[in-house]
């Protein structure tokens, strides 16, 4: 079957949440269950529930935009790095 050419029901995708909320078993293998692949599972999971609060009290979006500007603080602190590297390069030759 090509990609893309399985449609499924609204209906079947909120089951197949609800299944996985309900039944403690994990992503993959109720999608194995399903007949269906893991991410599509969870990508209607997400759907599902836009905005969800976690059980510490932050929100999906709060997390997503923490991870940016992490990885923005990450990707100064690599170059920050790779420049102190140079540095030492150049004095180590004097």
């Amino acid at each position: 079957m090509s990609r893309g050419s399985k449609h499924h029901t609204d209906e079947f995708k909120a089951e197949a949440v609800s299944l996985v909320e309900r039944s403690g078993k994990s992503v993959p293998e109720m999608a194995e269950e399903l007949g269906i692949n893991a991410r599509t599972l969870y990508h209607w999971m997400a759907a599902n529930h836009p905005g969800r609060v976690t059980s510490d009290g932050v929100s999906d979006r709060d997390l997503v935009a923490e991870n940016k500007r992490l990885r923005g603080e990450l990707e100064i602190a690599l170059q920050e790095r790779d420049i102190l590297k140079k540095a030492m390069g150049v004095f180590a030759k004097r």
